[in-house]
């Protein structure tokens, strides 16, 4: 089919996610490898967001097909409650990287799924409803998820699922509080004690947190911060469930975001590097202590595909090309020239209101005046993705902020190259 047949067909029998369908005229996308992909007219672009953040290996990387089509040659699906060789060894390949006790894996099909049954699993092992989380926040589309974001998108499917607390985020450019840190002295995680106190400590489960926040605009938590959350939630019996369905497997220059701190948490969700998008999988890791107590229980928590066979057998070969191709600690050094040139463009564009960075996860924060931090009109974030796409940069946008998270396998030189259409694009604003 040629393009314009393939969005003809489109139009009439398929349903886009997040858009106004009637709107959308998609890219029709004909092949990838790498870093690139490139449309049915031959143009090519340069992956500068990993598609939806996930893409980490980048594109077809042959070893993780090599271990789909061996996987299915063999055992297609299997009934979740039969053990298969595959399973195994991705939740002991899944142990091996996660920080403290949580060697238990529980598999789903993607981030969604796991904070909902990471819920499921706290509200289980507590005997507690409420689950605490951020103003600024995402962990999926699925009715408990969404209840438990605080993002644009929850408030036309409410009403949610019930238990839901937010409390104000630690998020240092635009302060809640109108603070800066280090005098501050941390109100931002005081205000969960208080949030904790006052919604009282016997009826909260969990709290649950992305170690490092994505889509709402990226930005790491103040040093300290998940420290001293962590000190609350064992003050007050209440588990620690990290999200690191965005920010897990290299993203930020370690396994998970969360080990630039000390805190250790009860539960970590992941997905979208787990398996890098080749097949659908997520996951929650659990700690021992919480699985000693549930594993004498009947497990109220359940899916058809968990612990797929196919999926489970890329996410194993995943994680061998992070080791092999040592790709943490190359998100945490290319992490590091990312970082320095955006800084270096916010001297030079006075449209750049904020930079935050941590390894090959990057944002900009685009304002119409930087004293005042308004965002920059919509018009002008549309006209700049244009131009970005115009140039071959594919990356994403979201409200005011311009994000960057290529494929952990970008070479320097490639990342240069991205960077240099960006730097060019926002002198066109």
């Amino acid at each position: 089919m040629n393009p314009e047949e393939i969005k003809q067909i489109d139009k009439r029998h398929n349903v886009h996610s997040w858009t106004v369908n009637d709107a959308l005229d998609p890219l029709v996308v004909e092949k990838a490898e790498g870093v690139y992909f490139w449309d049915a007219d031959g143009k090519q672009y340069l992956d500068f967001s990993s598609q939806l953040v996930n893409m980490n290996i980048g594109h077809q990387h042959p070893k993780v097909i090599a271990a789909i089509k061996e996987q299915v040659d063999k055992l297609c699906y299997i009934s979740p409650s039969m053990a298969t060789s595959a399973r195994s060894k991705a939740a002991e390949a899944i142990a091996n990287v996660t920080p403290g006790d949580l060697n238990q894996i529980f598999f789903t099909l993607g981030g969604a799924d796991a904070n909902e049954n990471a819920i499921k699993l706290a509200r289980l092992f507590t005997g507690k409803q409420k689950i605490l989380a951020k103003w600024r926040s995402y962990h999926g589309a699925t009715m408990g998820a969404i209840s438990v974001s605080a993002d644009p998108r929850r408030p036309a499917v409410e009403p949610g699922v019930p238990g839901a607390v937010h409390f104000m985020d630690p998020f240092c450019y635009r302060c809640p509080f109108g603070l800066e840190y280090p005098s501050c002295n941390l109100q931002c995680a005081e205000h969960v004690k208080q949030t904790v106190e006052m919604e009282s400590p016997d009826t909260i489960a969990a709290i649950i947190l992305e170690s490092q926040t994505g889509g709402p605009g990226f930005y790491a938590p103040p040093p300290g911060y998940m420290e001293r959350v962590r000190e609350i939630c064992d003050e007050n019996d209440i588990l620690l469930i990290c999200d690191e369905v965005m920010v897990g497997f290299g993203r930020t220059g370690e396994w998970f975001a969360i080990q630039h701190t000390a805190a250790v948490p009860d539960m970590i969700t992941m997905a979208k590097g787990l398996t890098c998008g080749y097949v659908p999988l997520g996951a929650v890791a659990i700690s021992d202590r919480i699985m000693d107590t549930l594993r004498g229980q009947y497990l109220y928590v359940g899916l058809t595909f968990n612990a797929h066979p196919v999926s489970c057998a890329a996410a194993v070969a995943t994680i061998g090309v992070y080791q092999d191709e040592g790709l943490i600690e190359k998100s945490a050094q290319l992490g590091e020239v990312l970082l320095s040139r955006i800084t270096q463009m916010m001297d030079k564009h006075l449209v750049i209101g904020d930079v935050r960075g941590s390894g090959l996860f990057a944002c900009l924060d685009l304002v119409e005046d930087r004293e005042t931090k308004a965002p920059l009109a919509a018009e002008k974030m549309q006209q700049l993705k244009a131009t970005l796409l115009a140039h071959g940069l594919s990356t994403n946008l979201i409200g005011n902020r311009l994000f960057m998270g290529p494929p952990l396998v970008i070479t320097e030189e490639q990342l240069h190259q991205g960077l240099d259409i960006i730097d060019a694009a926002l002198g066109t604003i």
